[in-house]
């Protein structure tokens, strides 16, 4: 027997197939071969065709009921993980009135800020755990301002996933922890936050119905089925964002454990329990997977726009060829990188920094002494830095870390990277080799409430190897210092 597990992401779709009593990968495909676009008819907008979601999923499921040969009939489950904060806007036949807008879209930031100023700290931290932010409540209330033809069409808005699960099973409906990703959620009540949407002169009869994690959330119709090959009748019982998800996937799920991914940007989304947080405007909580009345679990997420594609960056404007020549030149290179300093900030305004653009900057370059290898070296530290830094301020408001796990695919491959981590936060960093698609397909086995053995499959699969902080802490600490004094400074002077 198998589980299907979907990723839905800006860049493409992803699809994996797994063997349901172990867990174990049997095949990943991801449509299209090349990235999928996104729409951008202003500076800071971000769109995406909902329906390309859906064409892509239909072709990637076909490719791998194609090439693994399996009997369809053996799949006996699915699970969603979806790119978060999007929103998709349907008519009463189910149609999307409009491209989704999508999670780096920021036409919405004044909005999220008008309601935080207005509604008070206070309201927003106790019952949202966040300010509504450029999130999708705040969205919607756009689309209510700039297009009413469109709005007063509206029968329900959705979540990317939750669109996805309506092409798969002709339900419209949505999750609390779905919602809580949308600033949707009201903590203090265990509710819709119908107050906010009250607050934008939205109709709270937009909500779709909420249904649980891990149950039965819908059942592939015969339409759906005809389109991508699955048997009709096979359930849905998996859905969540693709942060939270990717935090199931490497089996964090209890308070005092983190998971962290280094891509273009950097994202640290440790798991605590449900507090009334100070860092609301530069944090996001977020209601995890396994969170409950009885179990309320929070994922605490904090973004960092500028990370690896500093790296690309300068992949793509020196003479390097490959990030392996760049790892091997910078490894040539002594902790601190010669007193040479970047600053990764380059990739819009970063939350953590109060919403401040602050850019990527290069400091003490000595034109005498310093070469392309110092230049690798310091990017991989600058973002290694940051990550530091963002643990730091996640520490002084009430986050334990006690363990950190991370994906095998992104900067934690360097080792420069990640031992500069690993030694200045004191704690081992352990990489595993697997997906969020692979994530989702097993978390469609959890309809059980079995976490210990799905945790085990974590283990026996996917587990690569661990870093380990240095013994020679005081080269480390001493470039973080001075790091950290360059950012302060630019910081205060901002």
């Amino acid at each position: 027997m198998y589980y299907l597990g979907l990723d839905i992401g800006s860049s493409s779709v992803k699809v994996a197939l797994v063997e349901a009593a172990t867990g174990k990968n049997i095949l990943s495909v991801h449509e299209p071969s090349n990235e999928m676009e996104i729409q951008s008819i202003h500076s800071d907008w971000a769109e995406q065709d909902p329906d390309a979601w859906w064409r892509y999923a239909c072709v990637a499921i076909k490719r791998v009921i194609s090439e693994t040969h399996i009997d369809v009939s053996n799949i006996t489950a699915l699970g969603i993980s979806y790119q978060m904060h999007g929103l998709v806007i349907v008519d009463d036949q189910g149609r999307p009135l409009r491209p989704a807008i999508i999670w780096c879209d920021s036409r919405a930031v004044d909005i999220g800020k008008k309601a935080f100023q207005e509604l008070g700290v206070k309201k927003c931290a106790e019952q949202l755990l966040n300010s509504p932010g450029n999130f999708t409540a705040s969205k919607l209330k756009w689309v209510k301002d700039h297009e009413p033809a469109i709005y007063n069409k509206i029968y329900k808005y959705m979540l990317p996933g939750d669109y996805i699960a309506y092409k798969l099973s002709g339900e419209i409906n949505t999750t609390s922890n779905g919602l809580s990703e949308g600033i949707l959620w009201d903590y203090q009540n265990e509710c819709v936050a119908d107050w906010l949407l009250e607050y934008y002169n939205i109709d709270t009869h937009l909500t779709p119905t909420i249904v649980e994690n891990f149950i039965t959330q819908g059942i592939i119709t015969q339409k759906a089925s005809q389109e991508t090959g699955l048997p009709a009748g096979m359930p849905i019982t998996y859905r969540a964002g693709d942060q939270p998800n990717n935090a199931l996937t490497l089996g964090v799920l209890n308070p005092g454990q983190v998971a962290a991914t280094g891509g273009t940007s950097g994202v640290i989304y440790a798991v605590t329990q449900k507090a009334t947080f100070q860092e609301i405007r530069k944090v996001n909580h977020f209601a995890h997977v396994n969170y409950s009345k009885t179990n309320p679990t929070v994922g605490r997420l904090l973004n960092i726009n500028g990370a690896g594609i500093q790296f690309r960056w300068l992949l793509k404007n020196t003479a390097a060829t490959s990030y392996q020549e760049m790892n091997e030149k910078a490894e040539a290179i002594p902790v601190g990188s010669d007193g040479l300093v970047i600053l990764p900030f380059g990739n819009g305004a970063e939350r953590m920094f109060d919403n401040r653009m602050i850019g990527s900057q290069i400091k003490h370059l000595n034109l005498n002494r310093h070469q392309d290898a110092h230049l690798y070296r310091a990017a991989l530290e600058g973002i290694a830095f940051s990550f530091v830094y963002g643990m730091e301020l996640l520490k002084k408001d009430k986050t334990i870390i006690d363990e950190l796990r991370v994906g095998n695919d992104n900067l934690f491959q360097s080792s420069i990277f990640s031992e500069t981590i690993a030694t200045l936060i004191n704690q081992e960093i352990k990489i595993y080799n697997t997906t969020g698609a692979v994530g989702a397909a097993r978390a469609a086995g959890l309809i059980d409430g079995d976490f210990d053995t799905y945790t085990k499959n974590i283990n026996n699969n996917d587990y690569v190897m661990s870093y380990h902080p240095s013994k020679d802490t005081t080269r480390y600490k001493n470039a973080y210092k001075h790091w950290r004094n360059e950012l302060e400074t630019i910081l205060k002077n901002n």
